[in-house]
């Protein structure tokens, strides 16, 4: 967890993937990486996903990979078994937490409430996402809880963008925010590397 969390505060900006074909994931991981976010939560919501991870962690070491929209213990053993480097989830789930500790796998869950986050703390978790962050109050609610788990830091993702994205990480607890901008559907669509390149390094020089 040490050294997931190490990368979240280096990068600040974690690039959230959506890929309808494996074939692209090499490239686009490529693209993550020259534009200075070498990280990439690759998202359980398409058939390409567990393969994508497999390509990316196999090609880029360079990357960080993990499995992003986890939501059960079969989808956990998948990401793990294509070498995914951390799991998150878009809510709190007790056999992916006990799947993924218990693998040595980062975890990160996601919450919105006192009581996911109680739930979360169960397993001595560090940090948690926050989502969809926009929906449920950003920065402000974000705020009322660390007031609450003092300990804890955030990731918020959903509602994240280049507007309010420097008024997120100046906030102590918050490590690092989910990015889907840097990465939309379309550019991967088009195969349109050199935007998402763009995109990334202006995440970054707009982080650092």
């Amino acid at each position: 967890m040490t050294e997931f969390m190490k990368k979240l505060a280096e990068v600040k900006v974690c690039p959230v993937v959506v890929l309808d074909d494996a074939a692209d994931a090499v490239p686009l991981a490529k693209a993550l990486a020259a534009g200075k976010l070498p990280m990439a939560e690759v998202t359980f919501r398409t058939d390409a996903a567990a393969e994508s991870i497999r390509r990316i962690a196999k090609e880029c070491p360079e990357v960080m990979v993990g499995a992003g929209t986890v939501l059960d213990r079969d989808q956990c053993a998948r990401a793990l078994e294509a070498g995914a480097q951390f799991v998150v989830s878009p809510s709190f789930s007790d056999e992916v937490a006990q799947y993924a500790i218990g693998h040595g796998v980062p975890y990160c869950p996601g919450t919105c409430t006192p009581t996911d986050i109680t739930n979360a703390l169960r397993y001595n978790l560090p940090m948690v996402k926050f989502f969809p962050a926009a929906a449920y109050g950003g920065l402000n609610t974000i705020k009322a809880l660390a007031s609450v788990f003092p300990a804890l830091k955030f990731m918020p993702t959903g509602g994240v963008s280049p507007s309010n994205v420097k008024e997120y990480l100046a906030f102590d607890k918050i490590i690092c925010v989910g990015g889907t901008w840097v990465c939309k559907k379309d550019l991967v669509a088009s195969k349109n590397w050199a935007e998402i390149t763009k995109l990334c390094q202006e995440a970054y020089d707009l982080t650092h």
